[in-house]
């Protein structure tokens, strides 16, 4: 059995730090600012061939507002499920009345126990763990997790109990969700819905969630990864650093995923910035499912125009699937989930060629490509040339010659044709090489004598 090992500890005590040293990831946001991480992060490591499960916590810092007492939930609960607990603290700050009161917590969870004294380059090591003995633990590590060190022989240490790791590597199995949006609308909240526990801190506050957080969860016999993203502001919005680093997470997010879902608030409607995160999803080719929530709150004449005003603006995507839930109530959530089947299993579909090249001549039969300088494009046959997105490659002569909008009919025809829902295509076209592009003919002496001829002939018809 792998075990699970939990990083507790104030906060800016090096947590995620050694959290992407044991996961060789950079999966955990590190900055010299306390209360970064807010979520569970879990990460799988492995030193020698002894395999583990780690879990980064947020810090516990003993304040009762709203948001810590969320995030303190959040901590206990990775406590209640580890097998090992490594209890970080600073070494340089020393012992205070923090750690004595996380100290008491991690005693009554009764779980094995080593105390980390973090940052111990340019300390005292036998000064700093005197000072540390005062919170009752036998086991005790020194390390630097910013510099690798001591790293090896602390995992050595807790690990000596449990069996070398026999089983093999578990690869990820169903649709990774990614699920976008702005700030505050509701995406955490989602997620908690869908996997049926307070699994991400879900808080009436703009950028609440920092990290990219994976969920995976299993539901009716399918596995699937949920990764809880950062909202995305408008770029002249963001002025934090940690704020731009989990924006970039947010859209690396989207290009690792199959399926993303973006969380529309139905109170604001489509906004500009709800607008570009769809282009980028297009860009990036990813199959989409909409999601509209708190959509229960409104009036029934604010919801026809809400319709109304979504279906205008969001003609572009209407292979995409669209909800109209509540994900705090959970009006509307089940019907999400077989969109992004739907969605995933259109993104990963196999095409024939001959399917292919049939439906390409039915496409040109209907609307020939237009004439570019009295010439017109030929295309022969199509095949398929990847998934997620389908990639379709068509063959012919002046394929470089076809206008953009004949481009979008033939996407459209075999998006329709295909019945293909939830997913954008993309049409690649391949011109056909002319082998005597670079030969020049050479005229035989009576063939030019003719040619002379007749360029004669046509002057003195002038």
């Amino acid at each position: 059995m792998i075990p699970v090992i939990a990083l507790i500890g104030r906060p800016n005590v090096g947590k995620s730090t050694l959290f992407n040293v044991l996961t060789r990831t950079r999966d955990a946001i590190v900055a010299n600012e306390p209360g970064l991480t807010r979520d569970r992060q879990y990460g799988v490591g492995k030193v020698g061939s002894k395999k583990f499960i780690v879990v980064d916590t947020g810090g516990l810092s003993g304040d009762k507002q709203s948001l810590d007492d969320l995030m303190a939930r959040q901590t206990l609960l990775a406590l209640q499920e580890a097998d090992i607990v490594l209890f970080m603290v600073d070494a340089r700050e020393g012992i205070n009345s923090g750690d004595e009161v996380i100290a008491n917590l991690v005693r009554k969870a009764g779980k094995a126990t080593t105390v980390v004294l973090n940052k111990i380059d340019g300390v005292n090591p036998e000064n700093a763990e005197a000072d540390f003995f005062a919170l009752g633990f036998a086991d005790m590590a020194l390390v630097a997790a910013s510099q690798r060190k001591g790293i090896v022989s602390l995992m050595e240490q807790v690990l000596e109990d449990y069996p070398e790791d026999e089983e093999p590597d578990i690869k990820p199995e169903g649709a990774s969700i990614a699920i976008i949006g702005r700030p505050n609308v509701g995406k955490s909240t989602l997620i908690n819905r869908l996997v049926g526990e307070e699994r991400v801190v879900a808080f009436d506050q703009p950028g609440t969630t920092r990290d990219s957080i994976p969920v995976p969860f299993e539901r009716n016999g399918k596995h699937y990864t949920l990764i809880d993203t950062a909202g995305v502001r408008r770029r002249g919005k963001v002025y934090e650093t940690v704020e731009k680093f989990s924006v970039i997470k947010a859209l690396d997010a989207i290009e690792k995923a199959n399926v993303v879902v973006i969380v529309i608030d139905a109170r604001d409607g489509i906004t500009d910035q709800d607008l570009t995160l769809l282009g980028y999803v297009l860009d990036s080719g990813r199959s989409l499912v909409l999601a509209i929530n708190k959509w229960d709150g409104l009036e029934p004449e604010q919801r026809d125009y809400n319709k109304t005003e979504l279906h205008r603006r969001l003609s572009f995507i209407d292979f995409a699937n669209e909800h109209f839930i509540s994900a705090l109530h959970g009006t509307g959530v089940g019907d999400l989930m077989s969109s992004i089947d739907q969605a995933y299993e259109s993104a990963f579909r196999q095409f024939n060629t001959k399917e292919l090249t049939t439906l390409l001549e039915e496409a040109v039969f209907k609307h020939n490509p237009p004439l570019h300088n009295g010439r017109r494009a030929k295309l022969r046959y199509a095949h398929q040339g990847g998934k997620n997105p389908p990639i379709i490659i068509i063959h012919g002569s002046k394929t470089d010659t076809l206008a953009e909008s004949y481009k979008r009919y033939l996407m459209n025809f075999f998006i329709k044709k295909l019945k293909l829902m939830g997913t954008p295509i993309r049409v690649e076209f391949k011109k056909a090489d002319n082998p005597y592009s670079e030969k020049r003919n050479t005229l035989t002496k009576r063939q030019q004598t003719k040619k002379q001829r007749m360029m004669n002939f046509v002057k003195k018809k002038k």
